[in-house]
C-alpha cells in the first residue's frame, strides 16, 4: 500500500484542534491550533544537523497541504 505523505485529522477529546501527520521520515504530528510539533521517532544524531533546515520545509509543504484540502472541502 502506497501511503500519503501528510494526512489530516481530528480528535474528539481535542475539538477544536487539527492536525496533520507526516508520514514519511521524520514522522510528526502537528496540530495547527498552535503549531506544537510531536516527533513521533527520534531523529538519529547524523540527521539532527539537518533537521530544523528540513523542518522550516516541512511546516510550509503542511500548509500547502491544508489550503488545499480546505479549498476541495470547499468546492464539494
Amino acid at each position: 500500500m502506497e501511503l500519503p505523505k501528510f494526512v489530516l485529522a481530528d480528535n474528539t477529546d481535542f475539538p477544536e484542534d487539527i492536525f496533520i501527520i507526516h508520514l514519511d521520515y521524520p514522522r510528526f504530528i502537528i496540530n495547527l491550533k498552535n503549531d506544537e510539533v510531536e516527533f513521533l521517532e527520534e531523529p538519529d544524531e547524523a540527521d539532527e544537523a539537518d533537521l530544523e533546515a528540513e523542518m522550516e520545509s516541512l511546516i510550509t509543504l503542511v500548509n500547502e497541504f491544508y489550503d488545499r484540502e480546505m479549498q476541495r472541502y470547499e468546492e464539494q
